[in-house]
């Protein structure tokens, strides 16, 4: 599907000379003084990781890539791969577990998870938003600190350090941002 580069956005998925880009940074919209307006565009190979940084006229036309998508429910891993199972046909499949790569840590049995493939390869899985984990180790609470003040350092159930609020405690259950391994709230 061909698009606009004024519409090119963080996460889209682009064909470009004949490879497949994913934009990790918001696509910079630049008008200089002389010359046409231009789209600055950061890009990370899909299957090779390499980055390009490539600059579209603003009236240019791009080829955005649309990913098939597939529900499945994690099972278990072993060595090298993840075993799911798709929530409609109820088929037993496996993936590498490279796909992952550090989100590995996030996986729990049952957690539904996306994988998304181009003309039948996959290319990648999407975790939820948002998991529950439990803290194992931090330091104590101090009387009197407020949420205001700094965070302090944790280790969650996973093995993954985070910083919390200085009002967490061990075995205090917390919500955590999958995307950029953050806080987000006590888990109520």
């Amino acid at each position: 599907m061909k698009i606009d580069a004024n519409s090119l956005r963080l996460g889209n998925i682009l064909e470009h000379k004949g490879k497949l880009y994913s934009i990790v940074k918001n696509p910079e919209h630049i008008k200089p003084g002389k010359g046409g307006a231009y789209v600055q565009v950061e890009m990370k190979g899909i299957k090779d990781g390499t980055k390009l940084n490539v600059r579209f006229h603003s009236d240019e036309n791009i080829e955005k890539v649309r990913l098939d998508e597939q529900e499945y429910q994690y099972l278990y891993a072993d060595d090298d791969f993840i075993y799911v199972m798709d929530v409609e046909s109820f088929e037993q499949t496996q993936f590498e577990k490279s796909l992952l790569g550090e989100k590995l840590l996030y996986l729990q049995e049952g957690m539904n998870i996306v994988v998304e493939s181009y003309e039948g390869e996959v290319i990648s899985i999407k975790l939820p938003d948002t998991v529950v984990l439990t803290i194992t180790e931090t330091e104590p609470t101090v009387k009197g600190q407020t949420a205001a003040s700094s965070y302090k350092p944790a280790i969650l159930e996973n093995g993954m350090r985070i910083m919390v609020p200085p009002f967490m405690d061990v075995n205090d259950k917390i919500v955590v941002k999958t995307e950029d391994d953050t806080y987000v709230e006590k888990y109520k």
